[in-house]
């Protein structure tokens, strides 16, 4: 549930890249067991590859690299893509990996249409000073979880957790949705003897 896909208006687009380089090239990357870091690393060398594939082929396709990009063993620098569109596979594809592809966006429409155009649909993080303006425009993008004015990376024990689309298959986990995601709901009746009828 990482921000796989940041859209921002264009008023706002080259101070968000901007700040947010910044805040990448300010994270600690390294073993978290010798030392405090902000990022550890990668599951594996074949994940490391595919993060790398994806932030090279974006920028042999246009986007720019304006954070990290590197590694070092199977820590990756977290990674600020700008300039991308629909053909940018950092972009398209699930990264699971510390990339922050940026679009910019130019009305409601255009967000909900940028957002919408994806076969995921797990959650939504929608940041805005008009809160029922951002429940408005998230209503519009069909993903299983919405956050307004908060991070997409929230989880609570209590709350459904699910997705749609190739982010699962609708149904929920967690809380009183166990009882739906995990047992079948079944009929029964008891009488202490057998029914009489009339014929």
């Amino acid at each position: 549930m990482t921000t796989g896909r940041h859209l921002v208006h264009a008023s706002l687009y080259d101070e968000y890249v901007e700040r947010l380089a910044a805040k990448a090239d300010s994270l600690a990357v390294g073993d978290p067991y010798r030392a405090e870091v902000h990022l550890g690393p990668v599951i594996d060398q074949d994940q490391l590859g595919k993060i790398h594939r994806l932030v090279e082929s974006s920028t042999a396709r246009g986007a720019r690299l304006v954070a990290g990009g590197t590694h070092d063993g199977l820590f990756y620098r977290p990674t600020v893509l700008a300039g991308v569109n629909e053909d940018t596979p950092a972009y398209t594809e699930e990264v699971f990996g510390p990339v922050a592809p940026v679009r910019s966006f130019a009305d409601d429409d255009e967000a909900v249409k940028l957002a919408a155009a994806s076969p995921y649909g797990l959650v939504l993080g929608v940041i805005t000073r008009d809160t029922a303006r951002g429940l408005a425009l998230a209503e519009r993008v069909p993903t299983g979880i919405v956050h307004i004015n908060d991070q997409t990376v929230n989880d609570e024990a209590v709350a459904p957790f699910g997705g749609l689309g190739a982010s699962g298959t609708g149904a929920r986990f967690g809380g009183e949705a166990n009882l739906d995601a995990f047992t079948e709901t079944r009929w029964t009746t008891v009488r202490a003897d057998v029914a009489a009828y009339p014929f």
